[in-house]
């Protein structure tokens, strides 16, 4: 038995030297941001009357199917707001970056062949799983300490060291889960985007059950792996029985995953690959359809995903003049115009939010070029008679046209939500356009993606942080008061707060001819550079 774990601490650390900078930033973003806004709570949910409101505000089917059940409502101090209001957000964004560190280092190692040379050492046949493991349960115990010890330290109401220890004990056990469960589907599934999206669609799965289960039937919830750990009223009860069955549920996953990869052959699984039709259709003959064929997935999932981010968005409408009106927080954070309701106000910082979530389809798409560079298979093209320019078009093209649908669906799920729980809630017309307005601002966001691509190929990510600024700078420019130059530094600074006011045509035109300047930018550098496998 030892044998097959041999050498399991080295290919721990080769792992965690991989992502020496990846899994950091990940576990500090996440603690981070979750201190960060549990320190903002007192000023949301000042004490007295007010906040009893709030607490029976969510008690409202609409918030229990997206925030799970509120414990400690009858006396919803600093920590049951912090436990009702963002365990379920974290733990699902903590679920994510298991699943997609998992399939980077499992299935996705075995497609590049890197499993293959390690397995031609005198490793054990489970070392890297073994290793993979070791590694994100550690990065996962970190994570739930310096959660839980920067919410103790806080000394908020309620948030006592019992309530933040559970709380970050919730995160851990929650990350392993969805690892081991990754896992399995990376001994089940023979390609990285087939792991991907099982997993992901568990991971909707388990969040949709909670819902219905948090609404109408406790089983269900009990069945996710969400719903599970919800249960253990942490602030309120700190109940620990959850933790420790969704901690055996773990182990036994990876044990599973490890009998799994003992008896199937590298490169195989268990659930074989569709196989493709014997003639390709003729829109595959054109680098623009292989594309689209490469990138259907994505488009599918996010167009759906957009239309519930805006659905999400709108069942709320009915309770947002309620928030605002109580919360003087609340007040700063959306935009300051004369003459409009909150819900207009609203509506604009929606439209700006929801851009930010549009762009990140884009991004991937446009982005996908450089991981289709890196495991060689732009050679192929290039080997044919295919230009450099058609191929960088086609993913630009593809690009492009998602931050349209997009838009557009998050609208639609945005009013079609509200005209359910409020009658004429705003114009659709008005919104669309407002939306589409947001169009450019993405393209120059693409844009720069294209550029980096052309001359700095191993610098893509810093378009991710930039993107992260421009979500920050939006969202919280009047909260933190920032200057307006720092605001300005992004294409969104440059967009009034649309449809409340009207946005200069030149405004709009010069960020389109940035877009295009950048994307110009982005043929010339990949025209003229090597090619990378």
């Amino acid at each position: 038995m030892r044998h097959l774990f041999a050498n399991t601490g080295t290919l721990a650390r080769f792992i965690w030297r991989r992502d020496r900078v990846r899994l950091p930033v990940w576990v500090l973003s996440i603690a981070a941001f979750s201190i960060c806004f549990a320190s903002m709570f007192p000023s949301l949910y000042p004490p007295g009357p007010e906040r009893e409101i709030i607490a029976q505000t969510f008690a409202n089917p609409v918030f229990i199917s997206m925030l799970g059940p509120g414990y400690g409502l009858a006396d919803y101090h600093m920590g049951a707001i912090m436990a009702h209001q963002m365990l379920l957000f974290t733990a699902v964004v903590v679920a994510i970056m298991n699943i997609l560190l998992t399939i980077r280092h499992s299935r996705r190692d075995e497609e590049g062949g890197r499993i293959e040379v390690i397995r031609s050492l005198p490793v054990g046949r489970l070392a890297n799983a073994a290793a993979l493991m070791l590694v994100l349960a550690a990065g996962n115990i970190v994570l739930g300490i310096a959660t839980g010890a920067g919410l103790a330290l806080l000394g908020l109401e309620g948030m006592d060291w019992a309530g933040s220890v559970t709380y970050g004990a919730v995160l851990a056990v929650t990350g392993m889960c969805f690892a081991a469960l990754t896992l399995v589907f990376a001994q089940l599934t023979e390609t990285s985007r087939a792991t991907m999206g099982y997993a992901f669609a568990f991971l909707g799965l388990s969040f949709l059950l909670r819902a219905v289960g948090d609404v109408s039937s406790e089983p269900l919830s009990l069945i996710s792996p969400l719903g599970l750990v919800l249960r253990a009223q942490v602030y309120v009860s700190n109940y620990w029985w959850p933790i420790l069955i969704t901690f055996v549920a773990a182990a036994a996953l990876i044990l599973l995953a490890f009998r799994l990869n003992l008896v199937r052959d590298l490169g195989a699984g268990f659930i074989p690959a569709r196989p493709g039709r014997m003639h390709a259709s003729p829109f595959l003959k054109c680098t623009l359809g292989l594309v689209f064929r490469l990138e259907r997935t994505v488009i599918i999932g996010w167009a759906v995903g957009m239309f519930v981010l805006g659905a999400s968005y709108g069942s709320v409408f009915g309770e947002v003049e309620t928030f605002v009106q109580i919360g003087d927080l609340y007040q700063l954070m959306l935009p300051s115009v004369e003459g409009f309701s909150f819900t207009d106000q609203f509506v604009a910082m929606l439209l700006a939010v929801m851009s930010m979530a549009a762009a990140i389809p884009a991004l991937l798409i446009i982005l996908k070029l450089r991981g289709e560079e890196g495991a060689g298979r732009t050679e192929h093209l290039l080997s044919r008679a295919v230009s450099r320019a058609q191929i960088m078009g086609s993913f630009l093209a593809a690009a492009l046209g998602s931050a349209v649908i997009m838009q557009v669906l998050s609208v639609l799920g945005l009013w079609s939500a509200a005209a359910a729980v409020v009658s004429d809630p705003f114009s659709l017309g008005e919104a669309l356009l407002a939306s589409l307005t947001y169009i450019p601002v993405i393209w120059a966001l693409v844009g720069l993606a294209a550029a980096l691509i052309g001359f700095a190929p191993q610098r893509t990510n810093l378009v991710w942080l930039y993107l992260g600024y421009a979500f920050f700078t939006a969202y919280f420019r009047a909260l933190l008061q920032l200057p307006e130059w720092l605001v300005k530094l992004t294409p969104w600074g440059h967009i009034p707060n649309i449809p409340l006011e009207t946005v200069s045509p030149a405004t709009v035109v010069l960020i389109l001819l940035a877009a295009i300047a950048l994307m110009g930018l982005g043929f010339v550098g990949y025209a003229k550079r090597d090619i990378s496998g």
